[in-house]
């Protein structure tokens, strides 16, 4: 097979309706846009939520609240849930997507000290909260902030 003999599969590719070409071409004089109207107009139709005039609904619902654009979403996670790893083990976001202890990764990992931690690991973690990292060098284990 050559390049030139490439195709699409039948009936996959359409051809475009040319508009406007004559009355024989069945879409011609008006090409579809019926008689006269905004919609005739070139240029013409309405933006997107207009309501023909009636007070569109983003207007009648309230504003509410703020979205900061530049705040980091953490997959977050709880010392009570290092406890399926082994000794000695290192705990990072691959390794908890491995598990499926998380499902995304988002921005980083956060370990919160929710719960006990029997084992000895070495977690590496964007955010550690306070009792997260007294539990686990409690336990044995080394904190390190990527």
């Amino acid at each position: 097979m050559k390049l030139h003999e490439l195709s699409p599969a039948p009936g996959s590719a359409k051809k475009a309706w040319r508009k406007g070409r004559g009355i024989g071409s069945g879409n011609g004089k008006t090409a579809g846009r019926g008689h006269k109207g905004q919609n005739a107009r070139s240029g013409g139709g309405v933006r997107p939520g207009f309501e023909g005039g009636q007070l569109p609904l983003y207007r009648k619902l309230p504003k509410r609240g703020f979205n900061n654009m530049f705040s980091k979403q953490y997959a977050i996670v709880n010392v009570s849930d290092l406890d399926i790893f082994n000794d000695g083990d290192t705990v990072t976001i691959e390794t908890l997507l491995e598990k499926k202890i998380i499902r995304k990764p988002y921005d980083g990992l956060k370990v919160l000290g929710n719960g006990e931690l029997n084992r000895k690991l070495n977690v590496r973690a964007t955010v550690f909260s306070a009792t997260a990292k007294e539990k686990i060098e409690a336990a044995g284990g080394t904190v390190e902030v990527i």
